[in-house]
């Protein structure tokens, strides 16, 4: 059962995925019931997460109701703690690749002024490519960019973009696939199968690894940039409970 889906979700395709995860989430929730894991975006307990990842699978990773990621919980915790993203009057947020588990809950929150925009997810409101997003300059509050700049051509020119639609005074939050043993990015224009690219970059649809120099490249984009540790702050225990990735790191992106 483990390997059928570890195969599933490396062979089908995004968009199609996305689609049959809504009637699954309801299933899996009864399934999977339990005490032991949380996701603290939805609340809800269980006995166990799924396993996910490409090259190196996770244990308890994906959340079978929510189908959050370690990321995602993480982010998710930093956001209650350490913004004004739930507090804040208002904000006009743009969500680039709308991650399931937050969409349904943006959409509700009423103090978001909330777009999404994606090349081909069938959950986002605008379709836009990152390199040239359809948005004047200084329009958003908030900008969520989470696991995009690995598969973009051009990532420079994408957080360029990002820093020229968020306004003075705004925000934003851009994780990625990090290998933090690495001090400079891979880029290698001669790593182009799916195979070379899952063994270099980790997946095969990404065309680049970003290293340590990832926070000096947005800020040569514009960006101040605060790196957060959070899983520090959150201990050990909670660590475990919600399923997050020890050091993990976050990159918070201010104009």
């Amino acid at each position: 059962m483990r390997k059928l889906f570890h195969f599933l979700l490396t062979t089908i395709p995004r968009p199609v995925l996305i689609i049959l995860s809504y009637p699954y989430r309801a299933f899996a929730r009864l399934w999977y019931a339990g005490n032991k894991y949380t996701c603290p975006i939805e609340g809800k307990s269980y006995r166990k997460f799924l396993p996910y990842g490409a090259l190196n699978i996770r244990e308890n990773a994906l959340c079978p109701g929510s189908l959050s990621l370690e990321r995602h919980r993480l982010l998710w915790l930093y956001l209650k703690e350490k913004t004004n993203f739930f507090t804040a009057p208002k904000l006009k947020m743009l969500h680039v690749a709308p991650e399931q588990c937050f969409l349904d809950i943006f959409k509700k929150q009423k103090n978001l002024d909330y777009t999404t925009g994606d090349l081909v997810s069938p959950i986002a409101d605008v379709k836009m490519d990152l390199h040239n997003p359809p948005f004047d300059d200084n329009t958003f509050d908030v900008v969520f960019c989470n696991h995009v700049l690995e598969h973009v051509d051009d990532a420079d020119k994408c957080m360029r973009e990002l820093y020229r639609i968020i306004k003075p005074g705004g925000w934003g939050i851009f994780q990625v696939p990090l290998d933090t043993t690495r001090e400079e990015t891979l880029e290698d224009p001669s790593i182009t199968s799916e195979e070379d690219r899952l063994k270099h970059y980790w997946q095969k649809d990404h065309v680049r690894l970003f290293g340590m120099d990832y926070p000096k490249r947005l800020e040569a984009a514009g960006f101040d940039v605060k790196t957060e540790d959070y899983t520090k702050e959150i201990g050990p225990e909670l660590t475990e409970k919600y399923c997050l990735m020890k050091g993990e790191l976050l990159f918070f992106c201010s104009k």
